[in-house]
């Protein structure tokens, strides 16, 4: 990784080929997630590092280059939920000088706050809601919501949506005679492929072979060669 402030002047001799993918982050954004997990200094200033390696930044960062590619299968909440993370993580570890709250700490919601984003959560299955509503809602900052959901629930945010579409596609796959991708638009992912891929990760077979393993062959008119 190399991290650096876009403000300063640069320049670097490049020998030979390499791939690189480049982030920018605003330092407003980061005053505030900083001042939401209890800093109470001033501006925020990450030291700058040069070939370093950061196996955590790594991760994250390569959830977001396949976004880059298929951006309509990336809901608000979880591109929310991603760059709360990676923010919370360049404050922790790259930041000058800094009192932050150990990640770590913090409790599980409340039963009413659970209940409360459980519910906004429920009826926003699409993923359209943002982590900064449900969390405000809930009188909590955004990182602090995402911990002590995971904590409720066993799941972050996205993907505990992610478990209510499979779960709502399992019961339309038992019960009806839908399309695939009829039930994938109305289970609220992207597309078919998106629909399939989310599915056999969760139950390890995919839409059209749970449904048959289930014994609910569906109506086969409805079903085109590539559903088979």
């Amino acid at each position: 990784i190399y991290i650096r402030n876009l403000a300063d002047d640069y320049r670097a001799n490049l020998r030979g080929a390499f791939d690189f993918l480049l982030m920018e982050v605003s330092q407003p954004f980061l005053i505030e997630l900083a001042q939401e997990h209890g800093w109470r200094g001033g501006a925020v200033d990450l030291a700058c590092h040069a070939g370093d390696t950061d196996l955590i930044l790594l991760r994250l960062v390569s959830v977001v280059e396949p976004l880059l590619q298929k951006s309509s299968e990336a809901s608000p909440l979880f591109l929310d939920q991603l760059e709360t993370t990676i923010g919370i993580h360049l404050i922790e570890r790259y930041n000058r000088a800094t009192n932050l709250e150990s990640a770590s700490q913090g409790a599980a919601l409340s039963r009413p706050q659970l209940a409360l984003a459980v519910e906004m959560l429920s009826s926003n299955t699409a993923g359209n809601v943002r982590v900064a509503d449900v969390a405000q809602a809930c009188g909590v900052s955004r990182g602090y919501f995402i911990r002590g959901f995971k904590k409720a629930t066993g799941k972050a945010p996205h993907q505990w949506i992610l478990s209510q579409r499979v779960e709502q596609a399992r019961g339309l796959l038992m019960k009806t005679g839908m399309s695939l991708a009829d039930i994938a638009l109305i289970c609220g992912f992207a597309d078919q492929s998106h629909f399939t891929r989310v599915f056999s990760a969760s139950t390890g077979l995919p839409p059209g072979a749970w449904r048959r393993a289930t014994g609910n062959a569906g109506s086969p008119a409805r079903f085109s060669e590539c559903e088979k």
